[in-house]
């Protein structure tokens, strides 16, 4: 009877938990808070590649917004065969930018928007093929990849610290950088706090304590939030109709691969945060998700979509697994894209508030990863060098931004992220030294040989059978104990 109880209790997943509306609510634009900046930068860049008015911008920030949300509530609720349904933001991918500026100016907004269509399409169809590399993705290789998110996305914490417009008069000057360290002892001291809601909405309310104080100090402005429509309906094929040009295309399935290796890269790590499952299906539904939304954003004016590195590390800062939180996070986004004026208030707040709270949120990432890595196996193997040589190879754009700038613009493409060079490096080596054994050398590398216990063949030699180690202490077989000489003594 007892077992018979015990099997009628549903085993449910940590991110099925739901929490009730209002922590929905407030956790969800904690969520959008969080990536806001990300989302609406493509679309800005692009647009002013593209040449593009004023008005056409706003529109295109808008689409990304709306068509964010979609994406969003599609990975997190998901339907038969679509969504991986984890607590995973998803939004315009920055990796394509430089490609879709290239684009831009051949072929304009409407070559970006069937380029992306069109390789969208091609990466839908080969997901099953990213859907069966599991295997491939142990601790040691998803470890790397979720380190060195954390780790490339640090730059983009200095650079919104420092004012996020390297145009405007007041960039990466002391009262940017000092707004920024408040709202990091803000968070801080929110996270202290022994009640755990407070703790958990730390961010979202030092975001608003952080912009308060920019208000009071002048830092920032509201003026503008009246300024244009209310409501806005996203328009159909607003920039006409998409544009098919080989070129365009095959550059931007470069970039869609680029994604899928990403979004990979972030299933598998919000799954090890969360600490639930993620077999070939599940990632193989999140990238069909990513595939399909890509494929219907460009009808209403936005580019590829994948999952935002920085909310995963917001899950991990806050503890807040439901992936109900994140859904509620991608209505806010189609809110947003459907209401102008809501865009228009979060847009006022602060780079440098989103900055500070960028630090621990990018700092936690790299954190988990670190974590995750110290559950590898370091003993007689080679495991610590492709730690290395991965992380290392990540670091490289971030390092040196224009380090690919003379290569061909594919390799660029690819390399240019850091976490898809990472992630990349690691899948290799791993293959390498630990799927494809043959060649290994017998012979223990340095690398190796300085990942475990070592012992002297001289101190092996002044032992006596029967000596024995007890409680730190040595003895002899007699049980006499054999006093032991400091190191500095010799």
């Amino acid at each position: 009877m007892a077992y018979a109880e015990e099997e009628s209790v549903p085993n449910t997943r940590p991110e099925d938990e739901k929490l009730g509306i209002f922590a929905n609510l407030a956790y969800g634009l904690q969520h959008v808070l969080t990536m806001y900046g990300g989302i609406v930068a493509v679309p800005l860049i692009l647009g002013q590649a593209a040449g593009l008015n004023a008005s056409d911008i706003g529109l295109l920030v808008t689409a990304s917004l709306f068509a964010g949300g979609l994406a969003t509530i599609l990975q997190t609720i998901g339907v038969p065969f679509f969504g991986s349904r984890l607590p995973l933001v998803q939004g315009v991918s920055f990796s394509g930018v430089a490609t879709m500026i290239a684009i831009s100016g051949n072929g304009g907004i409407q070559a970006i928007l069937g380029a992306v269509i069109v390789a969208s399409v091609i990466g839908l169809l080969i997901t099953p093929v990213f859907s069966r590399i599991t295997r491939f993705f142990p601790p040691l290789v998803t470890g790397i990849v979720i380190t060195t998110i954390g780790l490339t996305l640090m730059p983009v914490a200095a650079f919104w610290a420092m004012g996020g417009n390297p145009s405007a008069p007041g960039f990466g000057s002391p009262a940017n950088i000092q707004l920024a360290g408040v709202t990091l002892v803000i968070v801080l001291l929110l996270s202290k706090l022994g009640s755990a809601s407070i703790s958990r909405l730390s961010i979202l309310l030092a975001l608003f304590i952080g912009t308060g104080i920019a208000y009071v100090a002048g830092m920032t402005d509201f003026s503008q939030v009246a300024n244009g429509p209310f409501l806005a309906l996203p328009t159909i094929f607003h920039f006409g109709y998409p544009t098919f040009e080989i070129a365009a295309i095959i550059s931007m399935f470069i970039v869609i691969m680029v994604t899928l290796v990403e979004t990979s890269a972030d299933i598998l790590a919000v799954g090890e945060i969360v600490e639930t499952k993620v077999d070939s299906r599940r990632l193989g539904d999140g990238l069909r998700a990513d595939m399909l939304s890509s494929i219907i954003a460009p009808v209403f004016g936005s580019f590829t979509q994948s999952a935002f590195a920085q909310n995963v590390g917001l899950v991990a800062v806050t503890g807040v697994k439901s992936r109900y939180v994140v859904a509620t996070g991608g209505l806010f986004l189609v809110a947003l894209g459907l209401m102008p004026v809501m865009g228009r208030v979060v847009a006022a707040v602060p780079s440098s508030v989103l900055g500070g709270a960028g630090i621990v949120l990018f700092g936690t990432v790299a954190a988990s990863g670190i974590r995750t890595l110290s559950k590898v196996d370091y003993n007689n193997n080679m495991n610590l060098v492709i730690v290395a040589t991965s992380i290392g190879f990540g670091m490289i754009p971030i390092a040196s931004p224009n380090f690919y700038e003379h290569f061909p613009a594919w390799v660029a493409t690819i390399f240019q992220s850091g976490i898809s060079s990472a992630a990349l490096m690691a899948i290799a080596l791993n293959l390498l030294f630990n799927h494809f054994k043959t060649g290994n050398s017998d012979q223990q590398s340095v690398f190796v040989a300085g990942t475990e216990r070592t012992i002297r063949y001289q101190d092996v030699a002044r032992l006596h059978d029967g000596d024995y180690f007890l409680n730190g202490k040595l003895y002899d077989a007699k049980g006499i104990e054999i006093p032991m000489i400091p190191e500095a003594a010799h």
